[in-house]
């Protein structure tokens, strides 16, 4: 998969929906997911991507090609103005897309039970709730939580002006308040949505986040390298602790390495230089899923020192495959490591706990067996595709059967 986490989450619901006996349709943006020849139909919507020709300043490639006038086009010139001044439009303006190409189903004669919006929160899905149609949402965390982390980052007055235009935060939260169900992965991020969003309890909807237990899974001819520590997380963003974990790695034996799937220019490598821990750190570059997969089951343990999580994708898939999780407790992650329960928990940026307990672990293989053994279980039981999916469609029917009277 090359489409990042929301793509994921779309392309195994869309599939275990067809398995259930639904029909669906996809529409898509950049990046696109993997090709899902299950779904009834998938439109690839188009965008020029403006925002990050700018923020790469991609002079080049700026403007529409083969043809540049098409950047005259309403959408794609409010999008490049946006773009310019700092703002991310795409949320918006793949709304506006989907609404356009859903009414324009509807008139043809297509009809839809209900639509499925993840994370996308565009005034464009306000108007498919206005053509009578069931709109529901998922978001695995507000962004809210990104923003005010950026915020505490930033050093200057242009930095903060730049964090409070790039996140739609306000648009987000105004869209999802109107929407008929807002679906989240757990308590913790169901908390922050009622929080930050305002969207009332009994639209919040926790129907957990699903794990491919059929891919993600144990494999015992795959010879586990000692003291090899796994984090999966983009240096980049401050949630992810990254930059912690290293800072933990100085306190640890020079035998103890960390293997961290990142973008192969990583921060984390300058860090890990200024630590002097840089020959002890291996930055993968992006990975297909199948050789993630191998990362996860021959670690010795994996480690997720996030400040905050929404749900926690990486320890619920290391336990999938086997293999012992070390994380923070931070968000979710103490929700969703006791509800696999492989793994232990420590304090949120507390470098000396996090090397302690690395310490710990490394030291038990024995309690790492068994941590293992019983994270494999209990994923398999909690978070399985199968069982999100079936949550999900009984939602669908509550949210359909509450607009009926409307109707």
């Amino acid at each position: 998969m090359q489409s990042g986490g929301q793509g994921i989450y779309l392309w195994f619901l869309a599939r275990e929906l067809t398995r259930l006996g639904h029909s669906v349709d996809v529409l898509v943006g950049p990046p696109y997911p993997d090709p899902m020849p299950f779904a009834r139909s998938v439109s690839e919507l188009p965008n020029e991507r403006f925002w990050g020709k700018w923020f790469f300043r991609d002079w080049k490639n700026l403007l529409p090609k083969p043809n540049p006038l098409r950047v005259f086009e309403p959408l794609n010139f409010w999008e490049f103005g946006a773009s310019a001044f700092g703002f991310l439009p795409e949320p918006f303006a793949f709304s506006v897309r989907a609404f356009r190409e859903v009414a324009t189903r509807l008139r043809a004669g297509r009809r839809y039970d209900l639509v499925h919006d993840v994370q996308c929160l565009g005034y464009g899905l306000l108007g498919l709730r206005a053509l009578g149609l069931p709109v529901v949402t998922t978001v695995h965390h507000p962004l809210s939580v990104d923003r005010r982390m950026s915020f505490k980052r930033d050093k200057t007055l242009r930095e903060r002006l730049g964090t409070w235009e790039f996140y739609p935060v306000e648009m987000q939260s105004f869209v999802a308040r109107r929407l008929d169900r807002v679906f989240t992965s757990s308590v913790a991020s169901a908390q922050q949505i009622a929080a930050d969003f305002g969207v009332r309890r009994e639209r919040l909807a926790m129907v957990a986040n699903g794990i491919d237990t059929e891919l993600f899974s144990p494999d015992a001819s795959e010879p586990r390298r000692e003291n090899e520590l796994l984090c999966v997380a983009r240096a980049s963003d401050p949630n992810k602790g990254v930059r912690k974990l290293l800072e933990a790695l100085t306190l640890l034996p020079r035998e103890v390495r960390v293997t961290l799937v990142d973008d192969a220019k990583s921060e984390a490598l300058a860090w890990a230089a200024k630590l002097g821990v840089a020959d002890r750190l291996d930055v993968t570059g992006r990975l297909e899923t199948p050789d993630l997969v191998r990362r996860y089951r021959r670690a010795t343990l994996v480690v997720v020192p996030s400040r905050y999580e929404g749900f926690g994708l990486p320890a619920a898939e290391a336990m999938a495959c086997g293999t012992p999780v070390l994380a923070t407790r931070a968000g979710s992650l103490p929700e969703v490591v006791k509800t696999g329960g492989g793994g232990v928990l420590t304090p949120v940026d507390d470098e000396p706990a996090l090397a302690r307990a690395i310490s710990e672990l490394l030291a038990a293989p024995r309690l790492r067996e068994e941590l293992g053994a019983k994270g494999r279980a209990g994923v398999e039981a909690a978070y399985g595709w199968p069982s999100i999916a079936a949550r999900t469609a009984q939602e669908y029917v509550r949210v359909m059967e509450e607009r009926r009277p409307q109707a």
